[in-house]
């Protein structure tokens, strides 16, 4: 496991989550970029690497759950 990651092994019930993350909007693009490399990154790639940390630069967005209709509405 990594600084900071975490594996839920199943499903988790809403009610017992405090916030969820999200991320900014203009973190999109490298946050799809990263994801697509993330399977070479994790093999040695050395640019593939680098597109995955590249998307570490964006903060993630904390709200509280009661929040969420907003997000997704």
């Amino acid at each position: 496991a990594s600084l900071g990651e975490v594996r839920i092994a199943a499903a988790l019930p809403l009610a017992k989550a405090a916030a969820v993350h999200v991320d900014a909007d203009d973190a999109e693009k490298d946050v799809a970029a990263a994801a697509a490399a993330l399977g070479a990154a994790d093999l040695g790639d050395d640019d593939a690497r680098f597109t995955v940390d590249g998307a570490e630069d964006h903060e993630l967005l904390w709200f509280g759950v009661q929040e969420i209709p907003q997000l997704i509405g």
